[in-house]
This record gives structure tokens, C-alpha cells and sequence, in this order.
């Protein structure tokens, strides 16, 4: 999943330490006993004391990482272990807060999120904060605890009282007292409030809102969006609250193209390792290469920040300029300076010849977006004029992207019957997607898959998995399970992606939290040797998961030409 820290020398709070009162808003919906959350928590492969003692170290260690104020890498920690141990509440109470800090600081560091909230009066974010619950109401794939979401919204609040970033931009001659006072007081007043309807919570925010305003002079469309961010951002992982900017990245990369450097990052303990560049973006332009890693942008090195905060500097307007401090794969160190520019997203590349005598097809799929299945289809005609036999498709590291794009990719080599089916609370969101004749590849397939392959590549890989379509190749994929779908806001620029359904698999196996599994399992190989953006096809021979396909196509080759 970043943020600078602006030391402020009156607030000297441990993070942790400042959180207590959030166990209190917790307590009515988590057990108490750590014992039971073992106990439930487990894997069922693992002993209670071996579990009991992986979660302790596993909060020491996350403990750590918010002493440090690493938020973004304290999220990831957390999410690794609650999936491991979903009803560990510990684990997800940590994960929570966590989530909490990071958001507000993201925030207050987004210039369209500044600059729309400075022209919001209070009705306007109580507006927009109850169309935004209007919203989980109609929509979110599950029931909505209205209770809940005020206190999350609450607890929201609560973390950015104590956080430097948002006092100094909203209450910069604050005096800390009162400020502490009404943080640790909040949720008594609103402790015997109605929470029957999404109406009673907006008359509870701005009950606390006026508070604020009489007693701290904090403006109460400060108060209303951080009760809209607490109760977006803890629904579930992947609903959240959309800035103007990230409403309009998120349509860009929708469309497959978007203002930028064309690079694909991975957050690293110490820096930013570089996946991928795509040919003809600005970062190939300037000589940036694959398998390289950012230390630092604009004098912020990863080392003094985390990376995914040093990864939001690389953002900025059209044709600014970003200074980036790159180390190549001999440790050298170089800064360049690079234009940001609009970028054409290739959803499809790498297109070559797994191997050439046999005439098995390769190519990798990096999301699914509205050209998709335009541009795999003109791979796929490119390949056949060239005698294509049989096929690979990589899906590894794909996070996913629009559902419509990854079942017509998967309607491509699927004759006939189920490719998915999602599920969600409102009848709108219950759709199953089947496959039809017309436009069928027959030839063999095999698609690779890891544990980054999520959403819509899980979907993909589902079908032609249950289909019995072809081998599924790697390890177990991510387990995003879950559809999202984007609003834009009518009250102001602002956009929710929201969680509206679960889906599921041809055998109706659920994807969350499960993942697809490989029909030959394979360990991963270090990340250099996954075929890139810069057309290099040279470590095919170090790429275990693709030699693994390569040998198991040939093999059915060999045997389908028995007499």
C-alpha cells in the first residue's frame, strides 16, 4: 500500500500509547480473550501454542513498524497475518488503526483533497457524507452496521487529532490540552446516540462538528470527512474514499493511459524496485531499466521515508519534472531528471516465442482495461501467422482490472458454459457470465499465475481452471474475491470505490480468500526473471514457472501425436 511526517516539537506522542482509547470503541464488537482468538484464529494445520506464539511475534513486529510510523508497511503485515488468522482480532484491530494513520496522512498531503475541502462548507461534507452512506446502504455487499460505522468514524477522527499533518494544516495554534480532552471524550458523548438509520449518524457528525467548532475552533468539514474516511476505509480493504486526483487516475487507468513516468514499482523495505518500464514512456526515454530501484525522488530518500510515500512524489502534473535517484543492479547510484508524461498502458506485451521449434505462444498480460481484449486479440493473429501451435498467457503479478475485460478474454478460449458468477446483497449486482461458441481459440493453453495474481486475473484463471480449459501454472493466486464498482459523488468531486459483490468460480468455489489453485504447482523465481516490459526474453531459461509450462505443453504435444 506514505506520508511525510512534519515534527511537530508540542506533540511528542507515542503512536501507539495515543491509540488507547480506540480499544474502548472496539471492545462492544471484539472478543477480549487472546486465548479464544487463537484458538479460532488458527489454521487448522497449525497447534494452538505455535499460533499462539506466530501472533505475538507478529504484533511485536507490526508494533515496531507503527513506532516508526512505516503505516504503509504496517497495513501489509497486519493484512498477511489476518488472512492467515482471519478471527484474530488483535491482528485486526492493529491492522485498523494502522489503516487509520496512513489514510489520514495521506490525505492531508493530496493537493485535490486540500484544495476541494478548503471550499466545503459543513453542510456541503454533511452532504456528502450522507450520500456517501446512501451509498453502503444501497450498494455494499453486505448488511451496513450503522454502529459501526460510527465509531470507525469516530476512531478516524480520533487518529487525526493526534496527528501532526492534519493539526498543523486544520488547527496549527492549537492548544494541545483541549485538543487531547475532546480526542479522549468523543465517544461519551455520542455513547447513548441512536444509530438506527444513516440519518441518526449524520445528525451525530454534526452534533461533533459543532463541538469542535465551539470548543477547538476546528472546522466541521475537517470533522465530517473524517468521519466519511473512517467509515469508507474500514468496511473492507479495497472500498475507499476517492480524492478528486485519484477519481480521475482511476478512470485513466481504466482507459489504459494515464500522466505519469511508465513505470511498474514494488514497495521494498528500503527503496522501490523497478518490475518494469514501459518502451516509449519517459522512465525508458531517460534510460530507467527493469530490475533497477528508486532510493529516492526530490531529495525524499526511501530510507528516510517509506517507499510508498516516496512512490506518491513520482505523481504530478503534465510535463513537470520528477529528479529520481536510481541504483542499478551493481549498487551504482545515479539521479536523473524525468517529464512527466501521458502514458499508453500496454495491457499486452512480451509477445514472442516461448519456444521456437515448437511454436508455443507467450505473452503476458499486465491488467485488464477497455482495450484488452482488442489488444490480445491482435496478439493472438500475430502469433498465428506465425504458425502458433499452443499458447502461454502470464498473469503473474496482474492485479486485476475491469471484470467485463477479463471474462471476454476468458470467452476467447472457452466454448461453451459458466465463466463466473458474483453475488452481492442488491439483487443488480447478481450476474453469471457464460461463454459463447464464436470466436473460440482451440489451441492448447496454459496460463501462469502467483501470489500477486489478483481480481480479475483470479477470474480468468478461474474459468479456464474449472473449465479444465488448459493448466494452471505457479502458486496459489492472491484471493481478492470481490467486486468493486465506482461512483462519482453528485454533492462534490469526490468518488467512492465500494465493494458491491463476491464472486465465484465455474464450481462455485468463493475466490476470497481462497485464490485459485495451479494444477502444477511451481516456486516462484526471482522477480528479474519474469519477462518485462523491455522486450528482454533472454532469462525465459531462468524462469522456472515458464519452463514448467513449456515442458508440460510439449509433453501433451508428444502425446497427442502417439498413433
Amino acid at each position: 500500500m506514505d506520508f511525510v511526517y512534519q515534527s511537530n516539537c508540542r506533540i511528542k506522542r507515542s503512536p501507539i500509547f495515543s491509540v488507547a482509547v480506540l480499544f474502548i470503541l472496539f471492545s462492544s464488537f471484539v472478543a477480549s480473550s487472546a486465548t479464544a482468538d487463537v484458538a479460532r484464529g488458527a489454521d487448522a494445520d497449525v497447534a494452538p501454542l505455535q499460533a499462539a506464539e506466530e501472533i505475538d511475534a507478529a504484533i511485536a513486529s507490526g508494533l515496531e513498524l507503527e513506532q516508526n510510523r512505516s503505516w504503509g508497511e504496517a497495513i501489509r503485515h497486519y493484512e498477511k497475518f489476518t488472512r492467515k488468522y482471519p478471527a484474530n482480532t488483535q491482528l485486526y484491530q492493529r491492522m485498523i488503526i494502522s489503516r487509520l494513520y496512513y489514510d489520514v496522512n495521506r490525505r492531508y498531503k493530496d493537493e485535490s483533497f486540500l484544495q476541494s475541502t478548503a471550499q466545503m462548507s459543513t453542510t456541503s461534507a454533511l452532504d456528502l457524507y450522507s450520500e456517501i452512506l446512501a451509498n453502503l446502504q444501497t450498494h455494499y455487499v453486505e448488511d451496513v452496521d450503522w454502529s459501526r460505522v460510527l465509531i470507525h468514524g469516530t476512531a478516524a477522527l480520533e487518529v487525526a487529532l493526534n496527528e501532526p499533518k492534519f493539526l498543523d494544516h486544520v488547527l496549527p495554534n492549537a492548544d494541545l490540552d483541549r485538543v487531547t480532552h475532546f480526542r479522549n471524550t468523543i465517544h461519551q458523548q455520542l455513547k447513548n446516540r441512536s444509530t438506527a438509520t444513516r440519518f441518526d449518524l449524520r445528525a451525530s457528525v454534526s452534533m461533533v462538528a459543532q463541538r469542535a467548532q465551539a470548543e477547538l475552533g476546528l472546522s466541521g468539514t475537517a470533522v465530517a470527512m473524517e468521519y466519511l474516511g473512517g467509515a469508507v476505509s474500514t468496511l473492507d480493504p479495497y472500498t475507499r474514499l476517492l480524492s478528486p486526483s485519484q477519481l480521475d487516475e482511476m478512470f485513466s487507468n481504466i482507459e489504459g493511459n494515464f500522466v505519469g513516468l511508465g513505470l511498474e514499482l514494488k514497495s521494498k523495505k528500503d527503496r522501490l524496485q523497478i518490475l518494469s518500464v514501459i518502451p516509449g514512456g519517459p522512465a525508458a526515454e531517460a534510460g530507467i531499466r527493469g530490475g533497477e530501484s528508486i532510493v529516492g525522488v526530490n531529495k525524499s530518500r526511501t530510507t528516510e521515508h517509506e517507499p510508498d510515500y516516496v512512490a506518491d512524489l513520482l505523481r504530478g502534473p503534465e510535463h513537470s519534472y520528477a529528479s529520481i535517484d536510481i541504483v542499478d543492479v551493481n549498487g551504482n547510484e545515479r539521479t536523473i531528471e524525468v517529464q512527466r508524461r501521458r502514458v499508453e498502458v500496454p495491457c499486452v506485451e512480451n509477445i514472442h516465442f516461448a519456444d521456437v521449434d515448437q511454436r508455443i505462444g507467450y505473452l503476458r498480460l499486465t491488467n485488464f482495461q477497455k482495450t484488452t481484449t482488442r489488444d490480445i486479440e491482435k496478439a493472438l493473429w500475430d502469433l498465428h501467422r506465425q504458425g502458433m501451435r499452443s499458447l502461454i498467457i502470464d498473469v503473474r503479478g496482474n492485479p486485476g482490472g475491469l471484470l467485463s475485460a477479463a471474462v471476454e478474454v476468458a470467452d476467447r478460449f472457452i466454448g461453451e458454459g459458466p465463466i463466473v458468477t458474483t453475488r452481492g446483497r442488491n439483487v443488480r449486482e447478481n450476474f453469471d457470465y457464460k461463454a459463447h461458441r464464436p470466436n473460440t481459440w482451440n489451441v492448447p493453453l496454459a496460463v501462469l499465475i502467483d501470489s500477486d495474481s489478483a481480481s480479475a486475473s483470479e477470474i480468468f484463471a478461474g474459468a479456464i481452471h474449472d473449465s479444465g480449459r488448459g493448466e494452471i501454472v505457479g502458486e496459489t493466486s492472491y484471493g481478492k474475491g470481490s467486486v468493486q464498482g465506482i461512483f462519482r459523488m453528485q454533492t462534490a468531486k469526490f468518488g467512492l470505490c465500494l465493494t458491491t459483490a463476491k464472486f465465484y468460480s465455474p464450481s462455485g468455489r468463493a475466490i476470497s480468500l481462497n485464490g485459485v489453485e495451479p494444477t502444477i504447482e511451481v516456486e516462484p523465481t526471482y522477480i528479474a526473471a519474469r519477462p518485462n516490459r523491455d522486450g528482454e526474453i533472454t532469462t525465459d531459461v531462468q524462469d522456472a514457472v515458464l519452463q514448467k509450462a513449456v515442458q508440460q505443453i510439449n509433453g501433451r504435444t508428444m502425446i497427442s501425436q502417439l498413433p
